[in-house]
């Protein structure tokens, strides 16, 4: 009985073989690769140990020896005794002159402000000159008389001003004078008071939009006071240009002051919809419209 318990195929002693073979090197690799990883990290730790010695050895030597800091060699002007306007001279040449930075500096700040030198004894004034340096730049020190007269150039230009004729005053109508307000051009507009040549561009210009006025009111579309210029215009509503709502496009409507592109949009598709268009009373259902919108449009439509 016994011996049937251990009895194995050929196929499964061969199977049990291969699986103790693999349990061999499995149990190997591993005893291998803790080996390795111990030598790395033992190996990591000597390296770093050296590192870190060799950077308290370098950083000792600096302590030890510090850089000596050896600043870059200043240029040296060479000092040129030679004549010179202090008005005039830039601070190139006071250096030349043997003066320091701030000396020069302090005569270049005084003219910004409006100082000037009018003889050679003003320069002593300067803050930072000695007396030995002006004692001795005093003999080259030359001042030119057309300082001040390049100063005053510009005093008989004031006074020709002051000499010019008034321009002209531009001609204006009298009181009274009324004119067409969808005739006249800007030269005849700027006749009226109170407008020049920006309001008179903008009537014909919004004139033009519309395609005429139907009321002098309609100035306060361009917010001009109405009541301003009420008196001086007339308005002849018989060449205004008007559109016909039954073959125009939204594009040529909502160029119209009075149409914008919802009401162009709805007068359009009602067409489409319903035919041609007889009276503006038919768009009463459309929420684009109002009344007042209608009493403005009117004056602007034809049904072609």
């Amino acid at each position: 009985m016994w011996k049937e318990f251990f009895y194995f195929t050929c196929s499964e002693r061969r199977g049990i073989i291969i699986l103790v073979i693999l349990i061999i090197v499995v149990i190997a690799d591993s005893s291998l690769i803790s080996d390795y990883r111990e030598k790395s990290i033992i190996a990591g730790k000597v390296l770093a140990e050296k590192e870190y010695a060799d950077f308290n050895d370098l950083l000792h030597e600096k302590r030890e020896k510090p850089a000596a800091y050896a600043p870059p060699p200043k240029e040296q002007v060479e000092i040129v005794p030679t004549l010179f306007d202090p008005n005039t001279a830039d601070s190139l040449t006071f250096l030349r002159l043997g003066l320091s930075p701030r000396t020069a500096s302090n005569i270049i700040r005084y003219r910004i402000k409006g100082g000037r030198f009018r003889k050679p004894e003003d320069f002593k004034k300067i803050y930072g000159l000695t007396s030995e340096q002006y004692a001795g730049l005093l003999p080259y020190i030359s001042i030119q008389k057309s300082f001040d007269q390049k100063r005053n150039a510009f005093q008989p230009i004031v006074n020709s001003e002051q000499g010019r004729k008034p321009l002209p005053i531009a001609f204006k109508y009298p009181l009274g004078t009324v004119i067409d307000l969808n005739q006249a051009d800007t030269a005849e507009l700027k006749k009226i008071p109170g407008i020049g040549s920006g309001i008179a561009a903008r009537i014909v210009d919004y004139r033009k939009r519309l395609g005429g006025f139907y009321s002098v009111n309609q100035l306060e579309d361009i917010h001009l006071p109405t009541a301003q210029f009420a008196e001086w215009f007339s308005v002849a509503t018989d060449a205004i240009v008007r559109i016909n709502l039954n073959g125009t496009g939204i594009e040529r409507l909502r160029a119209h002051p009075y149409f914008n592109f919802y009401q162009a949009k709805a007068i359009v598709e009602y067409r489409k919809k319903k035919g041609g268009l007889k009276s503006l009373k038919q768009l009463a259902l459309y929420e684009e419209f109002s009344g007042m919108d209608f009493e403005r449009m009117e004056q602007y439509v034809c049904f072609e």
